[in-house]
């Protein structure tokens, strides 16, 4: 009986692609709505400090819960292609090995974070004014981070198999049950910032158990068997190798936070952090699409390289690129039309209406670009070439968002730090396409 990763291989790359990648965009679409509603709710019913408070502790718990994602990335590159050339004790090996770094790292980090909160919150631009909100909403989620890193890792050995849509519910069921619990929490029990870190945290004990439960009632190809959370050399490297690429995209993205709250607290107070809370509630939202064709992408891609099916490999690339650059620009346009009625949606704070729209526009100019540098880096990080993909993962945060991030406002103040996000999604996407074409080129 043909296995549901066999489709990979042989199923036309539209069609196959687009079964790959909505059900994440629905997924991470899910995700997105859930942030919206929280930021709705944690404004209106909470105030302006704890959605500054929000944009602080955020970028700390992904940044943890990401070593959980680098570990399922880097082993889905390898359980892909493991199954495309049809070696199936490797894919097992693998994912023991998964399980092992994921629980480890996560714990250690849990444990770090709760002892150093303070210092690590002021490190991320928490000042004197909302340091009492964000540790209280750091330390309720710190308690949800090993099941988010867990869920997350799951997510990518359940895609690298072919099941897209067990892939999407560990993304759908925390951010429904958030959506649920946050108007029970923050506004009829009225617990404040801590009813929203409930929900979410809530969310992560969710999607962790329903991953557990899909391995331990043998759902997946890959058997789970105890004997393979022994960690072997060869795997840990192999995995820290590909699965560094995320650590490296989700580091440089806390490192950017780390500059961009410090710089708007330096250059325009609480307000200017809050601005960027709400700005950073449609950030998922706009992004989906790109994440959900990545994420869709890469499986194919590992598949279809492990298997030497280069002709496959090569459309799902142009069919990529075509897609995330198409919906890219649809929701700019959209974004641009009605900045001022999204805003107005989630406060009646003046200054808030008036500043906010603006700067939404200005940091999303570079979005119909963003697909480029996803697709690129994911094709190099799926094919298992860690060091193309490692500078293009950089290039977007590392080499050009925060440099210009810390010059432009020495400039032109605030605005040199609206201005510094899409000149550098820009700058990322030409360098992106250029490799990019380069490696079709060499098909």
């Amino acid at each position: 009986m043909a296995q549901t990763s066999d489709k990979l291989g042989s199923l036309p790359i539209g069609k196959l692609l687009l079964q790959q990648s909505v059900p994440a965009a629905i997924g991470f679409l899910v995700m997105s709505i859930y942030q919206i509603v929280d930021v709705f709710f944690v404004s209106r019913f909470v105030g302006t400090n704890a959605v500054a408070a929000i944009n602080i502790v955020l970028p700390i718990t992904f940044l943890i819960s990401s070593f959980g994602m680098a570990v399922g990335i880097g082993g889905g590159s390898i359980i892909s292609r493991a199954l495309g050339a049809e070696d199936k004790e490797k894919a097992a090996r693998t994912f023991g090995n998964q399980i092992s770094l994921t629980l480890g790292f996560s714990l250690f980090f849990v444990a770090m974070s709760f002892i150093f909160s303070e210092p690590i919150l002021r490190g991320f631009g928490s000042n004197d004014e909302v340091l009492p909100l964000a540790r209280d909403y750091f330390h309720i989620l710190l308690l949800g981070v090993p099941f988010l890193g867990w869920a997350m890792m799951s997510n990518n050995v359940i895609r690298a198999e072919g099941k897209p849509k067990i892939a999407m519910l560990t993304l759908v069921i925390p951010a429904v049950a958030n959506l649920i619990l946050d108007p029970i929490l923050i506004y009829y029990l009225d617990m404040g910032i801590k009813g929203a870190a409930w929900a979410t945290t809530i969310g992560y004990w969710c999607s962790g158990l329903y991953t557990l439960w899909f391995f331990l009632r043998n759902k997946s190809e890959i058997p789970l068997h105890i004997p393979n959370f022994k960690l072997r050399k060869e795997l840990v490297r192999e995995i820290g190798s590909i699965g560094s690429v995320t650590l490296v995209r989700q580091g440089s993205f806390s490192l950017l936070a780390v500059v961009l709250n410090n710089s708007l607290e330096h250059y325009g107070g609480t307000i200017a952090l809050a601005i960027y809370g709400l700005i950073r509630g449609f950030t998922l939202f706009v992004a989906f699409p790109n994440i959900g064709i990545m994420q869709g992408l890469m499986p194919i891609v590992g598949f279809n390289h492990g298997a030497e099916r280069y002709d496959r490999l090569k459309e799902s690339l142009r069919l990529s690129v075509i897609w995330t650059t198409a919906t890219s620009l649809s929701l700019f346009i959209l974004l641009a039309i009605f900045s001022k009625d999204l805003v107005h949606l989630f406060t009646d704070d003046p200054e808030l209406m008036e500043r906010t729209p603006r700067a939404l526009v200005i940091t999303f100019l570079g979005l119909p670009t963003m697909g480029i540098s996803f697709i690129a880096a994911a094709y190099f990080q799926a094919i298992g070439k860690t060091k193309p993909a490692m500078i293009l993962t950089l290039a977007r945060q590392g080499m050009f968002m925060i440099p210009l991030a810390l010059i432009l406002p020495l400039k032109f103040g605030l605005d040199g730090i609206w201005f510094s996000m899409p000149i550098g999604e820009i700058l990322a996407a030409l360098i992106s396409s250029i490799w990019l074409y380069r490696a079709v080129k060499d098909f």
